[in-house]
């Protein structure tokens, strides 16, 4: 009778040694103290915050939007989408679709139209729509305009919504929610005569 085969001997496995892996000192092992120095820690900052909230100061507050709304948004935050405005108050757009492109969400919907009267614009959009439950606010889309036609405010009015189908941003909105016709690159209305560099200086 021949004898069972042996098994291999089974590895036994080593963790991965890191060269800049800490080690734990006497202290670390105790734990204990660790627990009380990080309840401290969220306890100072706790502290800070209320103090704050009870002084008025900026801290760490809970705005109930959209009921409220913050107070201290920052110049540069990328919020709503509004579309420049012509002179004449038709869109500073031309429809180019570079935004669109640029769009990693592609959330941004153009349909472009031609006017061959206006010779300075010919190319406006007929629709122009952001699907803002799936927009990103990332800002590519202002940073590739060649037009100064699309801008981002700091506030988000009317955002919340309970029907994604109802948060598509259209061209109608983006004019006229909060206007802008201060554009970098100004065109003039149409049949009128050309307008100097840095356009209307009024914004309604």
């Amino acid at each position: 009778m021949t004898p069972a085969p042996r098994k291999p001997p089974v590895a036994k496995y080593v963790r991965k040694q890191y060269w800049n892996e800490p080690e734990l000192g006497a202290w670390e092992r105790a734990y204990l103290p660790e627990i009380l120095r990080g309840l401290a820690l969220t306890s100072g900052v706790f502290l800070r915050n209320m103090k704050k909230w009870i002084t008025g100061k900026k801290g760490a507050l809970t705005t109930y939007y959209p009921e409220e709304t913050r107070f201290d948004y920052a110049p540069l935050n990328r919020g709503k989408h509004v579309l420049t405005q012509r002179p004449d108050g038709k869109p500073q757009c031309i429809a180019c679709n570079m935004c669109a492109t640029v769009c990693p969400a592609k959330v941004i919907e153009i349909e472009a139209g031609f006017d061959p009267s206006d010779s300075a614009h010919p190319k406006y959009p007929v629709r122009f729509e952001i699907d803002y439950s799936r927009c990103v606010f990332c800002g590519l889309c202002i940073e590739a305009c060649p037009e100064d036609a699309i801008r981002m405010l700091e506030d988000v009015p009317g955002l919340a919504s309970t029907d994604r189908f109802n948060m598509w941003l259209t061209m109608e909105e983006m004019l006229t929610w909060n206007p802008k016709s201060d554009v970098a690159k100004p065109y003039p209305p149409k049949g009128g005569a050309p307008l100097p560099r840095g356009g209307v200086s009024s914004t309604h």
